[in-house]
């Protein structure tokens, strides 16, 4: 697949339409959504009038996406298309707006053909959540994308789309991206706007980027940036231009952190060697790695699943089945209907997290449990504060494996949540962060490198991992993709 700026001045130049780029995409989508169960809905009919709305405008040439074929996580608002959350209680929900994140990829000229799928309401770790079943990894069907923004990972690696969006409330972009062998990228917390976007843990959701390059995601995440009178939580704080930025030559004198205590106990050994290895490719470009401390980072995981399920079971309190979605039937009285409805509407993993929730939430346990959280979330700040005063950027391992069989975790919820113990950490401080692929293991699977950045330093991120990615190129293929859908 072409990359997104060869895409759009093919379009501009006329040598090729955006009605045949996104019919192109659209027919692999179908054609292997058997095999992937990647896609929710598919909105043939409504994005073949757009991209020949896009063919007939005079001013194509001007437009940063033009004709570019998008898919959209199904928790993100699209007008007149689904917003299941991969949930029944929400299945039938059609938003009669726009989120701000698609609005602005719809005035760039970017084409939505579907809704991805995902783990319920964002919450997993390898998309086994989704009511309406898995999605399939395009490397090994045997195995997890990973989640909760499955369904967009697997879309970009398999050639489907040359870009999608996902939301990250706790890695739910790097970690599939990882698993997946594509670019995952999330941004600081403010940077795009949450307004549309349905909400999970709304102090740590995010709006992220899908790609199979760097140079892609920077377009993508040029567009959707920045100030949204919609989203009070989105800064006012001007958006550089990554595209440019993204070519630069990385500074004299950069400094790259690795904390050893994160490379240690837990972590496979392949993706340790392709850390490993991965750190002395840096080494060689000329950066300076540097030894940091973290010391919280040990309390992450316990830290934010107080916070995200206390966050979770008050977002989701509005799901009671009477203003909006699936209502259940046979209730005879309001309060049966609500319990029914929540019974029948939610899943296992969500009912466990709305559970917890409400327990640190509650009287008695608000102190113990909730409010020393919060405390702790503040110490980690500190840890990435202390630490950018020594680097410019830290270096992660994205996952502790490569992806897993599916099965393999359901029924170990803690052994599932250690997934994220290598990305929860970004979202629990708001700082920026970004996967790249950085080799396979020794059964074909894609290894993963995080880059975690101080605030607003999305620039120096594209910059670091464009710089890895042009002499470590990630060339490799899954067995499930576009060409094979011909």
């Amino acid at each position: 697949m072409e990359s997104i700026p060869n895409l759009t001045s093919s379009i501009a130049r006329g040598e090729q339409t955006a009605r045949a780029n996104v019919e192109s995409s659209i027919k692999a989508a179908e054609n292997l959504n058997k095999s992937l169960n990647a896609f929710l809905q598919i909105d043939r009919e409504g994005a073949l009038q757009r991209a020949d709305e896009i063919d007939k405008s005079p001013s194509k040439d001007t437009l940063p996406l033009a004709g570019i074929p998008i898919a959209i996580k199904d928790n993100i608002c699209v007008r007149g298309m689904q917003a299941s959350c991969g949930s029944r209680i929400l299945g039938p929900y059609h938003p009669p707006y726009n989120a701000t994140a698609i609005e602005r990829l719809i005035k760039a000229g970017g084409v939505i053909i579907g809704k991805t799928n995902c783990d319920e309401f964002a919450m997993g770790s390898s998309n086994e959540n989704s009511a309406f079943g898995p999605v399939k990894n395009p490397w090994d069907l045997t195995r997890v994308p990973g989640g909760s923004s499955g369904g967009s990972a697997a879309a970009v690696a398999a050639g489907l789309v040359p870009a999608a969006l996902g939301s990250d409330t706790g890695g739910s972009v790097r970690q599939p991206a990882a698993l997946c062998g594509v670019i995952g990228f999330k941004p600081t917390y403010g940077r795009i706007s949450r307004y549309g976007l349905v909400a999970f843990g709304s102090s740590l959701d995010q709006i992220g980027v899908f790609a199979r390059t760097t140079g892609d995601a920077a377009a993508v995440l040029q567009v959707i940036s920045g100030r949204d009178s919609h989203d009070a939580t989105t800064a006012d704080v001007p958006v550089p231009n990554y595209i440019g930025e993204t070519e630069k030559n990385l500074e004299k004198g950069f400094r790259l952190g690795v904390s050893r205590a994160l490379l240690g106990e837990g972590l496979d050994e392949e993706v340790r060697a392709a850390i490993e290895k991965a750190i002395e490719t840096y080494r060689d470009l000329g950066v300076e790695i540097v030894d940091i401390e973290l010391p919280h980072a040990k309390y992450a995981i316990a830290v934010y699943y107080i916070i995200a399920t206390a966050e979770a079971s008050s977002n989701l309190a509005r799901y009671d089945g009477v203003r909006y979605g699936f209502r259940a039937e046979d209730a005879p009285g309001l309060r049966d209907m609500y319990r029914k409805t929540r019974n029948e509407g939610f899943g296992a993993e969500v009912k466990r997290r709305i559970m917890l929730g409400t327990y640190v939430l509650s009287a008695g346990y608000y102190d113990a449990y909730y409010l020393k959280a919060q405390k702790v979330r503040a110490l980690l700040r500190q840890d990435f504060a202390n630490a950018f005063k020594r680097c410019d950027l830290i270096l992660t391992p994205t996952t502790p494996t490569p992806a897993f069989r599916f099965g393999e975790k359901v029924d170990d919820p803690l052994a599932m949540y250690l997934n994220d113990i290598y990305t929860v950490t970004a979202n629990l401080s708001g700082v920026p962060g970004i996967s790249v692929p950085c080799g396979l293991s020794s059964e074909g699977l894609p290894i993963g490198l995080q880059l975690l950045g101080p605030y607003w330093s999305e620039s120096t991120l594209f910059r670091a991992a464009h710089a890895y990615e042009t002499v470590n190129p990630f060339t490799a293929r899954p067995r499930i993709n576009a060409d094979s859908a011909a």
